[in-house]
């Protein structure tokens, strides 16, 4: 089996791990929530050692993940955990103070991105922060033109996928004492939303 590979994580992984150095500067235990491919979680686990990098992922992507994971010097992340959103029990005994996901709540559908915030809620502890990176909507209006024909493709794939509306994550988030903390814009139409469960 070769190690999957995704060439968006290689192009949007440095910039993403700039914000997270100030981001996670306290955090210790960090979930990542759908961990693809696994290149995210080696490089940030690779630059943040002072965290414990916890990636996740459905039970078919767990073993492209440990391809990464076993090429890897860090000694300071864990081994992929089987993770299906769609299961009100997420399969952890401890909680977390930081979880980060990275371009799925436009994969998922609706109902799985409220229950990505219901999990996510269950998961942090008392001031955790949870990350979220991907292109968003403002006021039901796409932010770029690129970003609406990506919207239309998507659809196109998966009519239950989408470009979410910022307002409609913060009422999820709002419904599991999450809310919006800052919201930084990153290059091609991307922002990183910082979340912290209250």
């Amino acid at each position: 089996m070769n190690k999957p590979f995704a060439q968006s994580c290689e192009e949007n992984k440095a910039v993403i791990l700039a914000q997270l150095r100030k981001l996670f500067e306290q955090s210790q235990q960090c979930l990542e929530i759908g961990s693809g491919t696994g290149q995210h979680a080696v490089h940030f686990a690779e630059h943040l050692p002072h965290i414990h990098w916890q990636p996740t992922e459905l039970k078919e992507n767990i073993a492209g993940i440990k391809l990464w994971i076993q090429e890897s010097t860090a000694n300071n992340i864990l081994n992929p955990v089987e993770l299906d959103i769609r299961n009100e029990a997420w399969p952890f005994r401890s909680l977390f103070d930081a979880a980060f996901t990275a371009n799925t709540l436009h994969i998922i559908s609706l109902e799985l991105v409220e229950k990505l915030f219901t999990g996510a809620g269950k998961a942090l502890t008392s001031q955790g922060l949870l990350v979220t990176y991907g292109p968003f909507n403002y006021n039901g209006e796409f932010s770029s033109e690129s970003n609406a024909r990506f919207d239309l493709w998507l659809k196109q794939r998966d009519p239950l996928s989408g470009i979410r509306d910022i307002d409609e994550l913060k009422k999820f988030a709002a419904d599991n004492e999450i809310i919006l903390i800052n919201d930084i814009e990153m290059p091609v139409n991307n922002r990183l939303l910082v979340w912290q469960k209250q």
